[in-house]
């Protein structure tokens, strides 16, 4: 087992991201004056360029936040819509069963862009040009690249040499694959960073950000989007489709703001997270079926019993995402959080391993699950192939996952913001060679099967898996969390709050403790499939724990040591500021100051 980690301890803020580069530009901004908002910007906008497998300009974001004037928590939903053009009828005309995961068809409004302005206006202190600095001149002189971005473009390094050549152009120099370590420089996205930039014009600096949302999604940007829509490109299902995102799409569209889902965490805890249209909830409907259980933990490690039962909330939590959440029906989420329904479905947590995917009758109503999703299907992805894996297969040739990069931020007047960047992945659709970045597939998420809350509908919000998460303990905020890794966000978010709240670990200690997560539920992305009694681990759980899963019916997968997770948490509360960061990854950094 590798050395404890120990919390970073600042009185000035505190800042945790899944890449160094981003870390350290938000904590130079807090140093410089910034709030938690503007140092959360200019570290978003970095890791579209030194994480850019993973979060891009043309991805989305939600975040939950607090201000130092009001503790309520709030949502900034950018997460962008599905076109008018997408239709059940549309997608199935055009031979697809489920969206593609690659090309044009499951683009959506790429939401990052107006995400980030819109917080920085309301929220942050500096002008636009200030925090997109960084990451500009990052995108001109170049950032060494991880090793997992030259290996995401190995996978499909053919396929950009026969079907995308304006991705080839962009991310294999020379006609080869990149090295790790090696400069790649973005030379037509930082052309259109400054080309909004010198949009940005008014006379006050909310103005001035309203030009430059402007200048994206009713100007340039979206007529360079429509114009490539047009041209058809192949995907994963083997042919050529054009897109269905338009420049009205575009123009129809802005980020939001809404109330955050409130649940008691036990404890005296409670978490805040994003609405149904997400997967957030089902971190509360997790935590409040345990609520009622004895969890133990031996010298900081979750026992079987604990493992045993956090599994078995998450199957009854995700099996009422499937047939409950999404943004194309109304989602009964008052009852899904209710003590009784809570109650009804504690009592389903057995001493073995359910095989069955169960979802429950909140208010009485039926439920339905997707006919695709209803019976268990091979080439469900165990998540063992790396960390913070979990999200789609973008190629036919082969498999490279996309993923997702997380920003945690607080600071000494007491502002924190949690969000959880996507999407835009420089593998999953063909670079716009103009702009110098590709469009997001988020409606991948979407179901071609009419009346679900999933289902896709124009205009409605894809039942995304990212889900920042904040913390309040007596309704104090306290902390800010989350973690890459699709459907597995909040089971490993589950691991560190309970190691947190119930085993007394501090930040780092909790992120540190072995985590694991449940396969028996329907996967978000493709090939969709679910392994019933499924069960991930990290083998530090221990021989014993492991054998004791075993016993109570659950093919245990021992993924290894150090394999799950990429998890990010800030904290306030006493007299110093904390940040902590996952090691598992290597890539990402916790400062505080």
């Amino acid at each position: 087992m590798a050395p404890r980690g120990y919390e970073r301890l600042g009185p000035s803020g505190a800042v945790s991201s899944t890449h160094h580069l981003g870390t350290a530009t938000a904590a130079a901004v807090l140093a410089r004056g910034g709030n938690a908002f503007d140092a959360a910007v200019a570290c978003g906008f970095v890791l579209q360029v030194a994480e850019p497998h993973l979060c891009g300009p043309g991805g989305e974001l939600p975040a939950v936040f607090v201000t130092a004037a009001d503790p309520t928590p709030r949502v900034l939903c950018a997460q962008g819509v599905a076109p008018a053009a997408a239709t059940v009828a549309r997608m199935r005309d055009e031979g697809c069963t489920i969206v593609p995961g690659t090309g044009l068809l499951a683009a959506t409004v790429p939401g990052a862009w107006d995400g980030w302005l819109t917080l920085l206006r309301d929220q942050g202190t500096w002008e636009l040009d200030d925090v997109l600095a960084p990451a500009l001149g990052y995108a001109a002189a170049g950032v060494p690249l991880v090793p997992r971005v030259p290996m995401a473009i190995g996978v499909v390094a053919d396929h950009f040499r026969e079907h995308w050549p304006s991705s080839a152009a962009q991310w294999l120099p020379d006609g080869r694959v990149p090295a790790a370590g090696e400069l790649v420089r973005l030379p037509a996205l930082a052309a259109t960073w400054q080309r909004l930039l010198g949009a940005a014009r008014g006379p006050s600096r909310e103005a001035r950000i309203d030009a430059a949302r402007d200048a994206w999604y009713r100007g340039f940007v979206a007529e360079e989007i429509e114009k490539f829509c047009a041209t058809p490109v192949r995907d994963e299902t083997g042919l050529d489709h054009t897109g269905l995102l338009s420049a009205q799409d575009m123009a129809d569209w802005s980020a939001s703001y809404e109330d955050a889902v409130i649940a008691p965490a036990g404890a005296g805890w409670s978490v805040a997270k994003c609405g149904p249209w997400s997967q957030g909830p089902v971190l509360a409907q997790q935590l409040r079926l345990l609520d009622g259980l004895d969890l133990s933990y031996v010298d900081g490690v979750a026992t079987a019993d604990t493992v045993h039962a956090a599994a078995e909330a998450a199957k009854l939590a995700f099996a009422d995402r499937e047939a409950w959440y999404g943004d194309s029906a109304p989602v009964p989420i008052d009852d899904l959080l209710s003590d009784a329904y809570t109650a009804s479905r504690r009592a389903l947590i057995g001493d073995t391993a359910d095989d069955g995917l169960r979802p429950g009758s909140p208010g009485g109503r039926a439920p339905r699950i997707g006919e695709y999703a209803a019976t268990p299907g091979a080439g469900r992805g165990t998540g063992t192939d790396g960390p913070g894996t979990g999200e789609p297969t973008v190629s036919r040739e082969g498999v490279a996952r996309g993923d997702t990069v997380h920003v945690d931020v607080v600071d000494a007047a007491g502002n924190m913001i949690s969000v959880t960047p996507s999407g835009g992945w420089l593998q999953s659709s063909p670079t716009i060679p103009s702009l110098g970045f590709c469009l997001g597939t988020r409606a991948q998420m979407f179901w071609l099967e009419d009346g679900l809350p999933s289902s896709l509908v124009p205009g409605r919000r894809p039942r995304t898996t990212l889900s920042p998460s904040l913390g309040l303990y007596d309704g104090e905020p306290r902390i800010a969390f989350g973690t890459p890794g699709g459907d597995q966000q909040d089971q490993w978010q589950l691991c560190f709050v309970l190691a947190h709240t119930r085993a007394g670990l501090d930040l780092q200690a909790a992120i540190d403790s072995p985590m694991w997560h449940s396969t028996a539920f329907p996967a978000s992305f493709a090939p969709r499939g679910w392994e019933p009694r499924g069960l991930v681990v990290e083998s530090r759980l221990g021989a014993s724990t492991l054998a004791g899963l075993t016993r109570r019916g659950h093919l245990v997968d021992d993924a290894g040591e150090w394999a799950l997770g990429r998890m990010c948490a800030v904290g306030r509360g006493g007299p110093a500021l904390r940040a902590a960061v996952d090691p598992r990854s290597g890539v990402g950094a916790a400062i505080a100051l």
